[in-house]
């Protein structure tokens, strides 16, 4: 299995204890700029991009968990890095569940933002892959995108949902339909007791791709978890209630 060298940035203190941000797929580690004034106060913060995402290279697919997080796993060998927090959004969150469940010794605290521990049936991600190599990213931006902000977030602040609308359009389509690969077919409910680290989860309380449900089945899973639900949010709540999730997240990875 070849691992892939992520484009990566180190910001913060550099003796600082190290916090891992891990984004959702589609999205590239800008979306973790609301988060880095609070979090690069006592922490150093390692920010990756996905297989196809920014500059990482986007190898044939279709892509596994397991190799994605994998992928994470070589990146913190190569700093020399054996245990840090982290935090992961959306997909990021999966990969992350992956690693709390088989390599328990990396992580001393997690974060899960909009995450679940299986994809719903109701997605279509197979399908979405097959339009990408067919018609190209711009055939499903509309309906990957549209998710991710509450229409009041479209209304009051469009010019953020226009920078994330670009981005997504400079992905590599390859990449990204084999990370829809990996997402169609994901379940790791046989993972969750498996995890043993202080873990919490936060869900938006407006999320069309997975409700707060889900993240509460998660949260349950997991000895000593805490859940949390985040008003006036959708899928990417660290981007829409960046107030809340920082809270959230200060006070439970970096304090």
């Amino acid at each position: 299995m070849t691992l892939i060298p992520l484009q990566h940035r180190f910001d913060g203190p550099g003796h600082a204890p190290v916090v891992l941000l891990v984004p959702p797929f589609g999205t590239k580690m800008s979306v973790w700029e609301p988060q880095m004034p609070e979090l690069t106060r006592n922490r150093r913060v390692l920010r990756v991009n996905h297989r196809g995402h920014g500059s990482s290279p986007a190898p044939p697919g279709p892509y596994t968990v397991e190799e994605l997080a994998l992928d994470l796993l070589g990146l913190l060998e190569s700093q020399g890095l054996t245990r840090v927090s982290a935090v992961g959004a959306g997909f990021g969150g999966s990969l992350l569940l992956w690693i709390a469940a088989n390599s328990p010794r990396t992580l001393d605290r997690l974060a899960l933002l909009a995450a679940a521990s299986r994809t719903p049936r109701t997605h279509k991600w197979g399908h979405v892959a097959s339009r990408v190599r067919a018609a190209g990213l711009e055939s499903v931006t509309a309906d990957v995108v549209r998710p991710w902000f509450t229409p009041d977030m479209c209304d009051e602040r469009p010019e953020v949902v226009a920078r994330f609308t670009e981005d997504f359009g400079g992905l590599d389509p390859g990449g990204f339909a084999s990370a829809c690969d990996a997402v169609a077919g994901m379940d790791q409910r046989h993972l969750v007791s498996g995890v043993r680290v202080p873990t919490m989860v936060a869900s938006a309380a407006h999320d069309p791709l997975l409700p707060p449900g889900y993240g509460r089945r998660l949260a349950d899973g997991i000895a000593g978890s805490r859940f949390e639900v985040v008003s006036g949010a959708a899928h990417l709540l660290g981007v829409e209630r960046a107030d809340r999730v920082n809270e959230l997240l200060v006070e439970h990875v970096a304090r």
